[in-house]
């Protein structure tokens, strides 16, 4: 239930900012405004205030602004100027463009709003970097604090507030296909030192999990010490408790809790697996005990496991800013994301990205749901993502979106006079077999994370 309420929370907000930026500009230019539609379908809410119906459909999908316009009907003579296809050709444009402007305003101001309010992030302290990766070629160790980040060619710091942040940074650079300069502070305390990601090299064009074990940092930095174990598991079998700090596994130094559950999992891949002799510290004193995972087999893939929780929480720190630093925040998020989500959807079109990347509204509810379970400022920024995600969408050269419309007009400015209406109906008709077209994959692709098909 309460998955359903955010997500209808999520696409109420959404779908009220974008045709409010639609009216406020219809209004505005001097346009009247004769319906103001959340939803479609059989209208559940009617009325009327001033010269304007406001409406609430059954269907909370979208939404529209119905304005005086003479290729929809008839217009009194009295009310001509106040037409939307009398308007100046700026005018128009300026309405058309006003929804999709709206959201990426709404996601400065989101983005901004979860900042002030701060969220509870892990330390930008890695684990154990996985074997090949860019972030273990590069000397990145378990332990390492990123305290800063640079672009190879230029010169300025940007502090890192978390791991989270960092993450970011590199996943985008390593899409814009730089390098990345870190500033650590090593785990053996030997001050700040620098290393250089040459995340160009991976010539990445889709943001997915691949790309982020390409990279290499994936999880905090964990203790490798032993929670709370399963009864008559494997763990327990063998003697292991909680609060038993792991030293080393056949010989191997364990030397936080990432590495320890990478060679777990790793135990099982190839079949049953063999006994582990583990050298762990208990109040003070070293004992070795032999230990054997069992093998499971989940959605295809079999690993290792010992039926305990493996690692200590990571630190984290409240990530909080001012109200200026938010604002800049806000808007830094809102650009990065934005074309973040042109590159992918060029990708996508030339081939270069899997359409696996697109997501629709099973993922969009079920993301909604686990970040309003996180808290107010977790939901927030998924709100600001789902926010930018609509605003670009919108404004993509598409017939039947505003950005078709747009092009329309910019065709119409170079022209000098309008694409006549029978070519519109042609280009509505195209632009919609794609729309559904898009629509139908991102179902797909909801349906295949579901079943675990992707």
């Amino acid at each position: 239930m309460n998955t359903l309420i955010a997500f209808l929370v999520t696409l109420g907000v959404l779908i009220v900012v974008h045709e409010w930026g639609h009216y406020r500009m219809a209004r505005a230019c001097g346009v009247k405004v004769l319906r103001f539609s959340i939803g479609f379908g059989k209208t559940v809410w009617e009325r009327r205030i001033g010269e304007t119906e406001w409406a609430l459909g059954l269907l909370p999908l979208g939404g529209y602004v119905r304005m005086l316009d003479e290729r929809e009907g008839p217009v009194a003579p009295h009310e001509l100027d106040r037409a939307f296809n009398r308007k100046p050709l700026g005018q128009r444009a300026a309405i058309v463009a006003a929804g999709p402007l709206a959201n990426l305003v709404l996601a400065v101001l989101l983005y901004a709003a979860s900042s002030w309010i701060g969220t509870q992030e892990p330390r930008a302290v890695v684990g154990t970097p996985p074997a090949g990766s860019v972030a273990e070629q590069a000397g990145l160790k378990a332990g390492d604090w990123a305290r800063r980040w640079s672009a190879a060619d230029e010169e300025a710091w940007q502090d890192i507030d978390s791991l989270t942040d960092l993450r970011w940074q590199a996943t985008s650079a390593a899409l814009d296909r730089r390098d990345l300069r870190l500033e650590l502070t090593r785990a053996d305390g030997g001050g700040r030192h620098e290393i250089r990601l040459p995340l160009a090299t991976l010539e990445a064009s889709e943001a997915d999990a691949a790309l982020i074990r390409r990279i290499g940092i994936g999880a905090a930095y964990s203790e490798p010490v032993l929670g709370e174990l399963v009864p008559a598991g494997p763990a327990a079998r063998a003697g292991l408790m909680q609060g038993d700090r792991v030293l080393r596994v056949d010989g191997r130094e364990i030397v936080d809790a990432a590495a320890l559950r990478a060679l777990i999992r790793e135990s099982g891949r190839q079949g049953e697996p063999a006994l582990q002799q583990w050298v762990v510290e208990r109040a003070g004193s070293v004992r070795t005990l032999a230990v054997r995972p069992v093998r499971v087999l989940e959605r295809d893939q079999a690993f290792g496991r010992i039926e305990a929780v493996v690692g200590t929480p990571p630190a984290t720190d409240l990530v909080r800013l001012d109200l200026l630093e938010g604002l800049v925040r806000g808007v830094e998020r809102t650009w990065d994301m934005s074309m973040l989500s042109l590159t992918m959807f060029g990708r996508m079109i030339i081939g270069e990205a899997s359409v696996k990347n697109l997501s629709g509204p099973l993922t969009i509810a079920d993301y909604a749901g686990q970040s309003a379970h996180l808290g107010l400022a977790y939901y927030l920024g998924f709100l600001a993502v789902v926010s930018v995600s609509l605003g670009v969408l919108n404004l993509l050269p598409l017939p039947m979106l505003d950005g078709g419309h747009l092009l329309y007009y910019l065709i119409e400015g170079a022209i000098g006079r309008p694409i006549p209406d029978v070519w519109i109906a042609r280009l509505q008709r195209g632009g919609l077999t794609v729309i559904l077209l898009m629509m139908s994959l991102a179902l797909y692709n909801d349906v295949a994370r579901y079943l675990g098909l992707h």
